[in-house]
């Protein structure tokens, strides 16, 4: 969980920013899937800047599952016996 909670964080707060009305890489992956008609080289910019921490998510999620899959994770806690 060490290494999910500054990318997490940084998707929950920067990714999302401004929260309203909208989140705004909502209303840019709206604007891209209706075919980014008017789209202005600042509204890419734009887009990556607040999707970068959403991909530093995902690849940090993927890293720790494969991780965990190779028998590389967390140590188990230590018995208090």
């Amino acid at each position: 969980m060490d290494r999910i909670l500054p990318p997490l964080l940084a998707s929950l707060l920067l990714g999302l920013a401004p929260f309203a009305p909208e989140p705004h890489i909502v209303g840019k992956l709206r604007w891209v899937a209706g075919g980014a008609v008017g789209m202005q080289p600042m509204d890419w910019f734009d887009l990556v800047l607040h999707g970068a921490p959403w991909v530093w998510l995902l690849v940090t999620i993927v890293a720790v599952g494969v991780d965990r899959l190779r028998g590389r994770g967390p140590a188990p806690p230590a018995s208090n016996r």
